[in-house]
C-alpha cells in the first residue's frame, strides 16, 4: 500500500507539472506574435522553478526533522488554490519595444509560479519521506524517478495528443485545478504514511559519515562538474531542437513536447533497474548520429519535415541517453540524493538560459545547436579505451589538433577555389566534397576531443558556402528570431529572410524599384486585391468623395506601400523592432522612403494594438503576418477575425496572405468565413514563369473575405479567384481552441 501511495503521488505531480508546460506557453503565444521563443523562455521558468523546488526540498530534508518537513511541505501545499484555476493576469501585456523575455518570465511567475514550486519539490521530497518509511526498497528510492518521469511523459504526450485537440483553455484550466487536489490528497496520504514511523526506524546509512565528508573536495567538485555538464548538454540540446524544428514550421505544443518527450523518456530508462539500451552501443554509435544531424546545417539544405523531424529527435535522444546514462552511473548514495538531483536541475537551468537567453544576444545567428552538438562529442566517453604507448602518445596528442587543421584547410581550399573558378556547387559535388569531409571526420570519432574538433572544422568551413543567398549584408537576431538581408546570387535583388522564410525583396535596378515583387506583384493576387479596393468610389459620412485607409498586419521589407495612391493612407502593424529597423534603413530597402514616407507603423502584436485603432476605420485590412514560414494562429480566430470586422468599414475587404510550406489554412479561414456570414473567395498563384521567377516574382496564395459579394469589386468576377469551399468537419478556431495537427503539411 505504501508503496502504490508514494508511485502514485510521484506519477500525478510529474504529470501536473509537464500538463502545465505547454498549456501555460499556449496562453502566452497569441500576446507576443506566435514566435517559437516563446516556448524556450517558458521552459526556462519552469527549469528555474525545477532547481528552485529542488534547493527547497534540499534544505529542508537536511535541516528540518522529519514530522516538521511534513507539517511545512503540506501547509505549503494549500496556498495554490488561492490561485486557481490558473489564467493570464488580467490587464498584463508585453513591451512593444524591448525583448519580452522578463515580461514573460514575470507572467509566468505570477500566474503559475507557486502551484509549480510546490509541484516541483515533490519528487526530491517524496523520495526522501520514502527513505525513512521502513519499507525494503527504502535504502534505493531512485527506482521512484522513473515513476515520475513516466508521470512527465503522460502529461506531456497527453497535452498535445488528446487535451489540446478536445478541450478549450479554459476546460483545460480548470481540469488542471481539479488534478492538483488529487495531488494535495495524494501528498497528505504520503505524509500520515510516513508519520507514523518513529524517527529512528528508517533504515541505518551504509557508512557512518556523510558520503561527501568521505570524498576529497577537489574530486567532488570535479564530480558536481560533471553532473552539471551532463545535464547541461541534453537541456541545451533539446531547445537547440525545439528551435529548429519550430522556426519555419508551427510552433505548436507537438512541436515543444517532443523534444521534450524524448528528453524525459532518455531518464526512464537510464534510471530504470535494467535499462534496456547498451549505455556502450549507444556510445560507439553516437559520432554517426551527430554527424548526420549536422547535414542540414553544414550542407545548407531542408530536409522534408518528417525527416527533419526525425533525424533531429534520434540524435536528441540518442545524447541524452548517453549524457543521462553517465549521470545515473555516477549517482551518489541516498545520503546525497537530494544535492544529486539539485546539481542535475542546476545544469539543466543553464542549458536553458544558455539557449533562450543568452545565445539571442550574443548570436546573430542559431548557432547553439551546432554547438551543443560539438560540447556532446566533447564529454562522450572515449571509445577506445587503451592508452597509447608513451613514446606514440605525444603524437597522439598533437593530432587531435594536426588532423582537424588539415580538415579545415582541405574543405575551405576545396570551396574558395570553386568559388573563385566561378564553379556551380551541384548536387554532385556538394554530396562529393561533405561526404568525403564527413567520413574523414568520422574517422576521429574514437577520440572525443579530435572528433570534436573536427566538428568545428567542419561548421568553420561550411560558413564557406551560401548557395541562393548571394551576399549578406545583415544578419541580426533577437527575441522573435533571425532576420537577414542578402542580395541575389545573380545581383539583381535585394531580399529580406526570417528564418529560412524569404519575407520580401526589391530590385535593385532603379528603374524598377517602386516595384512590388515577390507575394506582392501587380499580376499577382495581391495586385488584384489592391486594384479592387482602388477602383471603389468611396464616401465620407457626409457622403462626400474620399481616399481609401488600409491596414497591413506585417510589415516585410515594405513592398505594399508602393500600391499607395495620393490622398490614400497607409498604417502598418508589425511586432519584430528588428525588421522595422531593415525596412527603414535606406541602404537596404527603399519601398517606405519612396512610396510611402507618411506611412504609420505600429509596434506591437497586432491583435493587441488595432483594439485601439477607431471602429470602421479601415477600408482594407491585408493579414500579412508570418513568424518564419508560418502565419500566427491566433491572427485566424473567431476573436480575431471579429476584431478585423469591427475596425472594417462598410464594404470594405480583409485580405489573408496564406502561402506556406507546411501549413494549409485555407480550409479553417473559410470555415471562419462562413461562421461569421462572409464572402470568400481564394486565389492560389502557382506555376510562375522562370522568366517572371527571375524578375522576382514568387507564387504566392491569397484569400480575401467580405460582407458582401458586391464589396469585393472586380475580384467577385476575376477567373483566378475561386469560392472557398469549406471541407466537412472543419473546426473553427478559436482564442480558446485551434488544432494545428489537422492542417499541416507532412510530405
Amino acid at each position: 500500500m505504501l508503496l502504490i501511495v508514494f508511485t502514485v503521488s510521484m506519477f500525478v505531480s510529474a504529470s501536473l507539472l509537464f500538463l502545465v508546460e505547454p498549456m501555460l506557453a499556449k496562453m502566452a503565444l497569441p500576446m507576443l506574435g506566435g514566435t517559437p521563443a516563446v516556448w524556450n523562455t517558458c521552459l526556462v521558468f519552469f527549469q528555474a522553478m525545477l532547481l528552485a523546488g529542488y534547493l527547497y526540498a534540499y534544505a529542508v530534508t537536511k535541516f528540518l526533522r522529519r514530522r516538521t518537513q511534513i507539517v511545512l511541505h503540506v501547509s505549503l501545499a494549500l496556498t495554490p488554490l488561492a490561485v486557481l484555476p490558473l489564467h493570464i493576469p488580467a490587464g498584463w501585456e508585453p513591451p512593444s519595444d524591448s525583448s519580452p523575455v522578463f515580461w514573460v518570465l514575470a507572467m509566468l511567475s505570477v500566474a503559475v509560479g507557486l502551484p509549480f514550486f510546490l509541484l516541483s519539490a515533490s519528487t526530491p521530497m517524496l523520495q526522501r519521506w520514502f527513505s525513512h518509511s521502513g519499507h525494503k526498497s527504502a535504502n534505493d528510492p531512485y527506482f521512484l524517478y522513473a515513476a515520475s518521469n513516466a508521470g512527465s511523459l503522460v502529461g506531456l504526450l497527453g497535452y498535445p495528443l488528446i487535451l489540446e485537440p478536445t478541450l478549450h483553455l479554459s476546460t483545460q484550466s480548470h481540469l488542471w485545478s481539479y488534478g492538483y487536489a488529487v495531488f494535495l490528497v495524494l501528498t497528505v496520504a504520503c505524509a500520515a504514511l510516513v508519520w507514523r514511523n518513529r524517527p529512528d526506524s528508517a533504515p541505518a546509512p551504509a557508512a557512518p559519515i556523510e558520503e561527501s565528508e568521505a570524498i576529497e573536495p577537489r574530486a567532488l567538485w570535479r564530480q558536481r562538474l560533471r553532473w552539471i555538464a551532463l545535464a547541461f548538454v541534453p537541456s541545451s540540446m533539446m531547445m537547440g531542437v525545439t528551435t529548429a524544428l519550430t522556426t519555419d514550421v508551427p510552433a505548436i505544443p507537438l512541436f515543444w513536447v517532443l523534444p521534450l518527450a524524448f528528453y524525459l523518456l532518455s531518464f526512464v530508462l537510464v534510471f530504470a533497474k535494467r535499462p534496456p539500451i547498451s549505455h556502450e552501443w549507444l556510445i560507439r554509435r553516437l559520432p554517426f548520429l551527430i554527424l548526420i544531424a549536422l547535414i542540414p546545417t553544414v550542407c545548407k539544405t531542408k530536409l522534408p519535415l518528417l525527416a527533419l523531424i526525425a533525424l533531429y529527435l534520434v540524435t536528441l535522444f540518442a545524447i541524452a541517453l548517453v549524457c543521462h546514462g553517465e549521470l545515473a552511473r555516477s549517482r551518489p548514495k541516498i545520503s546525497r540524493l537530494t544535492e544529486f538531483y539539485l546539481w542535475i536541475s542546476f545544469g539543466g537551468v543553464l542549458g536553458g538560459i544558455f539557449n533562450a537567453l543568452i545565445a539571442p544576444v550574443v548570436f546573430s545567428t542559431v548557432v547553439e545547436f551546432p554547438l551543443v552538438l560539438v560540447l556532446a562529442a566533447v564529454l562522450r566517453p572515449p571509445i577506445d579505451q587503451t592508452t597509447p604507448p608513451p613514446e606514440k602518445a605525444a603524437r597522439v596528442r598533437r593530432n587531435d589538433w594536426l588532423l582537424p587543421i588539415a580538415l579545415f584547410l582541405v574543405m575551405a581550399g576545396i570551396l574558395t577555389g570553386l568559388a573563385h573558378a566561378g564553379i556551380p556547387l551541384g548536387s554532385s559535388l556538394i554530396i562529393l566534397i561533405f561526404g568525403y569531409s564527413m567520413l574523414w571526420c568520422m574517422s576521429f570519432g574514437k577520440r572525443p576531443l579530435r572528433f570534436a574538433a573536427g566538428l568545428v572544422a567542419l561548421l568553420a568551413a561550411s560558413t564557406l558556402y551560401t548557395p541562393n543567398l548571394g551576399k549578406a549584408l545583415e544578419t541580426s537576431r533577437n527575441f522573435f528570431g533571425v532576420v537577414r538581408v542578402t542580395d541575389s546570387p545573380n545581383g539583381k535583388l535585394r531580399y529580406l529572410i526570417h528564418g529560412g522564410t524569404l519575407h520580401g525583396s526589391q530590385s535593385l535596378d532603379p528603374a524598377r524599384s517602386r516595384e512590388p515583387l515577390a507575394y506582392y506583384t501587380q499580376s499577382g493576387p495581391a495586385g488584384s486585391i489592391l486594384r479592387a479596393m482602388q477602383s471603389k468610389s468611396l464616401q465620407t459620412p457626409a457622403g462626400g468623395p474620399r481616399q481609401a485607409n488600409w491596414a497591413v498586419v506585417g510589415l516585410g521589407a515594405g513592398a505594399m506601400a508602393c500600391y499607395l495612391q495620393p490622398g490614400e493612407s497607409l498604417t502598418y502593424y508589425e511586432i519584430d523592432p528588428l525588421v522595422v529597423r531593415m525596412a527603414l534603413d535606406t541602404r537596404y530597402f527603399t519601398f517606405l522612403q519612396q512610396c510611402a514616407p507618411q506611412a504609420k507603423i505600429v509596434l506591437g502584436d497586432a491583435r493587441l494594438k488595432l483594439r485601439s485603432a477607431p471602429d470602421a476605420g479601415y477600408d482594407l485590412i491585408v493579414i500579412d503576418a508570418f513568424s518564419g514560414d508560418m502565419i500566427p494562429m491566433h491572427l485566424v480566430t473567431r476573436e480575431a477575425l471579429a476584431l478585423y470586422l469591427r475596425k472594417l468599414a462598410p464594404g470594405g475587404m480583409i485580405a489573408f496572405h496564406i502561402t506556406n510550406l507546411y501549413l494549409d489554412i485555407a480550409p479553417t479561414l473559410g470555415s471562419l468565413a462562413n461562421d461569421a456570414g462572409l464572402v470568400c473567395m481564394s486565389s492560389d498563384d502557382r506555376g510562375v514563369p522562370e522568366a517572371q521567377l527571375d524578375a522576382g516574382k514568387l507564387a504566392s496564395h491569397w484569400l480575401v473575405m467580405a460582407r458582401s459579394r458586391a464589396d469585393l469589386g472586380p475580384v467577385a468576377t476575376d477567373p483566378r479567384w475561386t469560392p472557398m469551399s469549406v471541407p466537412p468537419g472543419t473546426k473553427v478556431w478559436t482564442d480558446d481552441y485551434s488544432n494545428l495537427l489537422r492542417v499541416i503539411k507532412w510530405n
